[in-house]
């Protein structure tokens, strides 16, 4: 647990409820109440961010395994991710952090962003916020976020999207770059797999676009997410923002509570030859 409690952001009394506004969700939280995330927490009428400081993964990453692939391709980026998210996605590939509550460390904002700094000589540009969902996060990746920034380093947003313009809109002037998950162009599927919707993914896919270098992944998974025609609504969806907007088609791998057989390599090649129909670039991830 970190040192002190930190109270979270974007949130309001009701009697002694928290109303929770970081993310569409809008969880109305009774006295010790927690959240769909599992980490902002109601303690006598007053929300708390939980998981503020606490790191379950950290790793020197390639940049290109964010994904990002038209962004400083070739560098490293230290990537940390902690517990939680808002989302319940039955394909989770890391559910072990995202859906459980995993061991952690504890860091202060200055010490993450000083192990930061201390790897630039081995090729470090910046700070990734990936793993879990980092959105949940937002208390502490964003006290990261302002000092990184203001270090030199940049900051790199890996996330499903679901989260309030207002939230995000404080948080992208800080990024450099970002990969949000578009994981289908369906709301049944968002609701009925994800626990989501789609609309504020979408909303958030064009806020950053505007505020930073943006990519976006869709995770292919057989018979949910894999037609052709939803992968071109996808992609001219996408071009309608920016055609140059890099698309991953990724190739889902069984995990978690799914466990269908991930597509071949030939799907997902024509997956990606299906949305370069629309845009300048595509990539075919995981295969």
């Amino acid at each position: 647990m970190y040192e002190e409690a930190v109270k979270a952001s974007f949130w309001r009394g009701n009697g002694g409820s928290a109303i929770c506004g970081l993310c569409p969700h809008g969880c109305v939280l009774p006295e010790g109440g927690v959240g769909l995330c599992r980490v902002r927490k109601n303690v006598s009428g007053v929300l708390y961010a939980e998981s503020y400081g606490e790191v379950s993964a950290l790793a020197l990453d390639p940049i290109e395994k964010k994904p990002l692939a038209r962004f400083k391709p070739g560098s490293l980026v230290l990537s940390a991710g902690s517990r939680g998210c808002n989302f319940s996605c039955r394909f989770c590939q890391n559910w072990q952090i995202s859906q459980v509550k995993p061991a952690v460390r504890v860091f202060r904002p200055e010490q993450l962003v000083a192990l930061a700094l201390g790897q630039v000589k081995d090729g470090n540009i910046g700070l990734a916020y990936t793993y879990s969902e980092p959105s949940v996060w937002y208390e502490f990746v964003k006290d990261c976020a302002v000092l990184a920034k203001d270090a030199g380093l940049d900051n790199i947003l890996v996330s499903n999207g679901y989260i309030n313009p207002q939230p995000l809109k404080e948080l992208a002037p800080l990024l450099a770059a970002a990969n949000i998950d578009l994981k289908s162009f369906s709301d049944a599927f968002y609701r009925g797999v994800c626990g989501g919707t789609l609309a504020p993914v979408r909303e958030s896919i064009k806020i950053l676009s505007a505020y930073c270098h943006l990519e976006v992944t869709t995770l292919i998974i057989p018979g949910h997410n894999d037609g052709e025609e939803e992968i071109a609504r996808i992609a001219a969806w996408l071009a309608e923002i920016s055609p140059s907007i890099p698309l991953h088609v990724t190739c889902y791998y069984p995990n978690y509570r799914f466990q269908a057989p991930p597509a071949s390599k030939e799907k997902i090649l024509r997956l990606q030859e299906v949305a370069a129909e629309f845009l300048a670039h595509i990539y075919a991830g995981n295969i």
